[in-house]
């Protein structure tokens, strides 16, 4: 997502590189391009003209102190800015309200709505420890009660049966009484998709609405719309009082403008956004985050938090205290981590969050790729024997026959994959010392792909 965007700007602050410090006329040149940038990437064009316009009012006169390039100064300008137009900060789900906190989802059909209460419900029962309900109001897509059951088995949360039939009022006021009755914290209503022409539904939900009273309304929308992203939003904020977006399929092709323009024009913020196909696939907006990516800085706070949640405390505990103890990194520990890497969402979905100079390495990975390579270094490491995966040395001409053999691969593979064990050795023993810098230029040579 806004890869595009990333790479114009980029080009951008080179062409300031040598100049003493921000003018008119700089500035005039660069913002041309980052104009034509954000148009590219589908920005709406008022946000584009009050964007330029704030940029090119901050940015003229703006020292180049220290090591600051004027490249470097007017990213610093760009990024507040960015951020500025996305919301400044992150807005999440309000519970100030007399539990249950009721949060009505609204949104087009095909928009992931569905599958975007599961990926909620279970963001706010793991990473708030709240006990959520979820009713289905779709009583005309006759797959859609059963689908949002199923998405509930999975996410881990509890579903209100309905049946197609029902009304949709009487189906969200029996959910609200259960969910006050078992002393839910939040209750997800689901709705029918709809489209922002259709009187008769528009009605309806506005009618459901009123009848729930809810303490968020929130329109899912499809990053992958574009400027239509924008205008169904603001259709829906006329006809409904909206307190936050969620955009879904942010990690698809989409070019992004969605994400630059929702919160500008409709004056609400975006509360959360889609980033895969998994239930664990949704993750808080974070605009000054986003801004950051958008630059090629990086989102390393949210690589962290995935991190957190990707990783077993007590395994990475035990971890630590073996490498503490100077009993080294075999090839047990690198499974393991390779294991946990994907349990994050990939190296593809790690190197977007990482600084551009990491994240380009992922880009030469071939579609699809990443999931074949990881399945054959586990199938080569679990072709060893316990000896082997403990003491790799042992690991010699026959030994790396026989395991090709198990695993079905060439021995070229097997050495490959001992070579990149290696690196990762080297990369451990750097981290124990506290080399962080070492480590980040040592992640180079962990897998296939990087250089």
């Amino acid at each position: 997502m806004l890869d595009n965007l990333t790479q114009r700007l980029a080009r951008v602050m080179k062409t300031l590189k040598g100049e003493a410090r921000l003018t008119e006329t700089n500035i005039a040149d660069a913002l041309r391009e980052v104009r034509m940038a954000l148009l590219e990437a589908d920005v709406a064009l008022p946000v584009v003209k009050d964007f330029i316009a704030a940029v090119k009012e901050k940015a003229v006169g703006e020292e180049v102190i220290g090591s600051l390039s004027p490249g470097q100064a007017l990213i610093g300008v760009v990024h507040r800015e960015l951020t500025k137009i996305m919301g400044e900060a992150h807005e999440g789900i309000s519970f100030a309200t007399q539990p249950p906190a009721i949060v009505l989802m609204a949104g087009l059909q095909g928009a992931g709505k569905t599958t975007t209460v599961g990926k909620l419900g279970k963001l706010l029962k793991e990473g708030q420890k709240k006990k959520v309900l979820v009713v289905s109001c779709d009583v005309y897509r006759p797959a859609a009660i059963e689908q949002l059951k199923s998405v509930a088995g999975q996410a881990g949360i509890d579903f209100f049966p309905s049946a197609v039939g029902e009304k949709p009022e009487a189906i969200a006021l029996a959910a609200v009484d259960w969910a006050k009755r078992h002393y839910y914290d939040v209750l997800l209503v689901d709705t029918a998709g709809r489209l922002a022409i259709d009187e008769a539904m528009m009605d309806e939900i506005k009618r459901l609405h009123a009848a729930l009273k809810p303490i968020e309304t929130l329109f899912v929308v499809d990053a992958m719309l574009g400027q239509d992203a924008v205008n169904t939003a603001r259709s829906f904020n006329e006809a409904l009082p909206l307190t936050g977006v969620v955009l879904t399929k942010l990690d698809g092709d989409a070019r992004g403008g969605a994400a630059l323009s929702v919160r500008h024009i409709t004056g609400k913020p975006i509360k959360y956004a889609g980033v895969g196909e998994k239930l664990a696939g949704i993750e808080a907006f974070h605009p000054e985050r986003m801004a950051s990516r958008i630059l090629g800085m990086g989102d390393v706070l949210s690589l962290i938090e995935e991190a957190k949640k990707g990783i077993d405390e007590e395994k990475a505990v035990a971890f630590a205290k073996k490498l503490k103890s100077g009993k080294g990194f075999d090839l047990n520990d690198f499974k393991e981590q390779i294991g946990q890497m994907r349990s994050m969402g990939g190296l593809s979905a790690l190197m977007d969050k990482l600084p551009a100079q990491f994240a380009q390495a992922a880009g030469q990975l071939p579609a699809g790729a990443e999931n074949k390579m990881v399945g054959r270094i586990e199938g080569i490491i679990n072709s060893m024997t316990p000896q082997e995966r403990a003491k790799p040395e042992l690991i010699k001409a026959s030994r790396k026959r026989r395991i090709a053999t198990g695993a079905g691969v060439q021995v070229q593979e097997v050495n490959r994959l001992l070579n990149q064990f290696e690196q990762s050795q080297k990369m451990m023993k750097q981290l124990t010392k506290g080399g962080m810098g070492k480590l980040m230029r040592g992640m180079k040579g962990l897998l296939p792909g990087m250089r």
